[in-house]
């Protein structure tokens, strides 16, 4: 299987991302799948346009996207991406969209066709907190996990989604009373992820977990 493994560049005033460094050291050797690993911009649009370059190169049959999600404890596996754009902040290009669809012809929202609740009992096996996401935001975490279900959709990718990772403890050294997560625990979680994706199509039936 080849696997397309998407980490955004630090944004919001950030000297690092957790993404992109975790992605950065994500094992090559998972299953005998072929991965490859990108850094794309934290910029509307412009980061799916890097994602489909890729796609078309590489012509992966699956696609995981990483981005931070500042203050939440655990890795969390969306379950979702909407048709919305609506930045609280600028990206990093000063483009701050509000209320407009990301695309005009796609669906108002696409679920996560990687197993998400199978993914979650894996990294907990690996004793790393994970948990479901309903939620993906509106900033450009939730327009490339939308942009990269729209892309499988037309290019026939049979698995993608988005996982979000937690600040780097060095991120919150001036953030008190922030959570953080090692680097070499999201590492971990996000092989096992990859594991996970490789070996399985299906979900399982469980309880989520799930946090907004």
């Amino acid at each position: 299987m080849k696997i397309l493994i998407t980490g955004f560049d630090p944004f919001g005033g950030e000297k690092t991302n957790p993404a992109i460094e975790s992605v950065k050291k994500i094992s090559e050797n998972i299953e005998n799948a072929e991965i490859k690993k990108i850094e794309i911009p934290t910029v509307f649009h412009k980061s799916a346009d890097v994602l489909e370059k890729a796609i078309k190169e590489f012509k992966p049959q699956a696609i995981l996207c990483v981005g931070q999600a500042g203050g939440r404890f655990d890795i969390t596996v969306e379950r979702v991406a909407i048709n919305q754009d609506d930045a609280r902040i600028e990206d990093n290009e000063g483009n701050q969209p509000i209320d407009l669809p990301i695309r005009e012809d796609g669906k108002n929202a696409y679920f996560a066709t990687i197993p998400i609740k199978r993914i979650v009992e894996e990294i907990r096996k690996e004793n790393i907190p994970a948990s479901v996401s309903n939620s993906a935001g509106t900033f450009v975490c939730n327009h490339i996990m939308y942009q990269a279900l729209y892309l499988s959709e037309k290019y026939g990718i049979k698995k993608a989604g988005f996982i979000h990772v937690p600040f780097l403890p060095e991120q919150v050294l001036d953030k008190p009373n922030t959570a953080s997560m090692s680097l070499e625990d999201i590492v971990k979680g996000l092989n096992a992820a990859v594991k996970t994706i490789a070996n399985y199509d299906n979900d399982i039936e469980v309880t989520g977990g799930a946090i907004a």
